[in-house]
């Protein structure tokens, strides 16, 4: 029986991201989202992603492109592109998916939260 090895690297025909030990994943949809709005602005941006009290439902996510991070910030990256999640929000994020949506009620960010006991018909509200 013989083997054959290649020395050519191997390239993968998909990518799967990388979840942070909290499980949070920042989907392909949203890294290319980011890459092309920081594209756009011509410097690089990263998507913050922060749950706050309020909204219809008890809590809602609230997204921001910055450009810095605070130093306690958790990172997801993904594609080279980073989303940053404060320490408080982090427990109530705890394996979700981060994406980009472009649908016929429009075009976002949003979380695919499994933690979320429901949430408002928008979807920028939830409940746990």
């Amino acid at each position: 029986m013989s083997t054959v090895q290649s020395t050519e690297p191997s390239t993968s025909a998909f990518t799967v991201a990388t979840r942070a030990p909290e499980g949070i994943i920042l989907a392909a949809s949203a890294a290319k989202r980011l890459a092309k709005l920081g594209a756009a602005e011509g410097k690089t941006l990263m998507l913050r992603v922060a749950v706050d009290g309020g909204g219809c439902s008890g809590f809602q996510y609230r997204f921001e492109l910055v450009e810095t991070a605070e130093d306690d910030d958790l990172r997801i990256q993904a594609d080279g592109q980073t989303a940053l999640v404060d320490p408080v929000s982090v427990p109530f994020l705890k394996n979700s998916e981060i994406a980009y949506v472009d649908e016929l009620a429009g075009a976002q960010f949003v979380v695919r939260n499994p933690n979320a006991a429901s949430s408002c018909g928008c979807g920028v509200s939830f409940s746990i």
